[in-house]
């Protein structure tokens, strides 16, 4: 049942029985719809609206921003059922997480802010020095992206803020997908962006998600300082992620594989900005049918890297991109030289470390190779895991010596 909170003028929403209110007061940052009692006045509370969870006894558990049409119905807000959230609880959050990334990077490029371990859930911010691109991937954030604009150009100073609202995730909060300018003016060219000594040029306005993607930072780097005189294959390249960062480590040659032309031009363009464009070349098709091509006409490679796209984005499509990642493997396996490097990598939510590795080392092995794996990473710092919430440590990359 909904009823006012006595502490304040907010709507309750509460468990229903012999749900666990252990796990969300020990951390756990979500209540499911089937968690939660939904009778009529729960449904019809606007999505974003802030409320105070309570357990099955109607004692306060957390602060909550309730989307109805969302099968993750509360998002956990503050763990103060009497906060505020105003502009300066958003400073506060924003604060913190710039002194993070202030510690972390000599430059401001990086993630600012990763959703809920950052404590803005379903908010992603990226920064590339003066401009910031937010995803408010969450009902409760979207409605109020005016004091979350404001309260950044503060904190942070930047002079131009652009709301990215493509995604599935804004798809499952019944969220539009309206992009905008909220601050400043759009650049009118994509912008430089210095890591791991290459340097990426980020399409912020028409690119994929922010433009950039961060994540694969440290990997990129593990890559770099095994790529000296190497000959690199950078397959699900984007803007050139690992490629760039192999040439800036002193490969001999890179060839960037992705089906998205512009894509592949920004990474030309990086190459060239970096004076390295005499050792870099592209092909543009299906990465699966480029595989298959040059393994065809018997290409070899010192470093063979595949950084596809989440072919298990959730549970359903779990035992189907397995399978993807396996045939991944087995396609690239045979381009690697002997004694070379083979770079396996997953962003799927749904598929863990273990379950990722296996259809990895079932795809080498199919392919009649031995590896060995030499090194597992995972997304950089900026990109935070929240212990209790498993689907936060997304990224695997597999290193492994064949």
């Amino acid at each position: 049942m909904t009823a006012p909170s006595l502490a304040s003028d907010r709507p309750v929403i509460r468990l229903r029985p012999k749900t666990d209110a252990r796990r969300i007061r020990h951390g756990f940052p979500w209540a499911y719809a089937n968690e939660v009692v939904t009778d009529r006045r729960t449904k019809a509370l606007a999505p974003g609206t802030i409320a105070e969870l309570q357990d099955e006894n109607r004692a306060p558990i957390t602060l909550v921003a309730v989307n109805p049409l969302s099968k993750i119905i509360a998002r956990v807000i503050d763990r103060d059922v009497q906060a505020t959230v105003d502009a300066a609880w958003f400073a506060t959050r924003l604060t913190r997480a710039l002194s993070l990334r202030e510690r972390l990077f000599d430059a401001p490029f990086y993630r600012l802010i990763h959703a809920e371990a950052d404590g803005l859930p379903g908010v992603v911010i990226d920064r590339f020095g003066d401009t910031c691109v937010i995803q408010p991937n969450a009902a409760w954030a979207d409605t109020r992206i005016d004091m979350l604009r404001n309260a950044l150009v503060d904190v942070v100073g930047c002079s131009t803020l652009i709301k990215n609202a493509s995604g599935r995730a804004r798809d499952l909060e019944g969220l539009d997908d309206v992009s905008a300018v909220l601050h400043g003016t759009a650049p009118d060219a994509p912008l430089h962006v210095p890591m791991n000594g290459a340097t990426y040029l980020a399409d912020v306005t028409g690119g994929q998600k922010t433009g950039l993607f961060f994540d694969q930072r440290p990997n990129h780097a593990f890559a770099a300082n095994m790529a000296r005189d190497a000959r690199v294959l950078d397959v699900f390249s984007h803007v050139g992620g690992f490629g760039l960062a192999a040439l800036a480590g002193g490969a001999a040659a890179a060839l960037c594989v992705d089906g998205s032309a512009p894509a592949l031009d920004l990474a030309g363009q990086g190459a060239a900005a970096m004076g390295a464009q005499d050792r870099f070349d592209t092909r543009q098709g299906d990465a699966f049918d480029v595989l298959t091509a040059l393994g065809d006409e018997g290409a070899t490679f010192d470093m063979v890297i595949c950084d596809p796209p989440a072919f298990a984005p959730a549970k359903p499509a779990l035992e189907a991109g397995l399978r993807a990642y396996e045939r991944i493997a087995r396609l690239a396996t045979p381009l690697v030289a002997p004694g070379g490097i083979l770079v396996l990598c997953s962003c799927s939510h749904a598929a863990d470390l273990t379950r990722f590795r296996t259809a990895c080392v079932r795809g080498i092995g199919r392919a009649g190779r031995a590896p060995a794996l030499i090194h597992t990473g995972f997304a950089g710092p900026d990109h935070p895991l929240l212990p209790q919430l498993a689907e936060s440590g997304y990224l695997k990359a597999l290193f492994f010596r064949l």
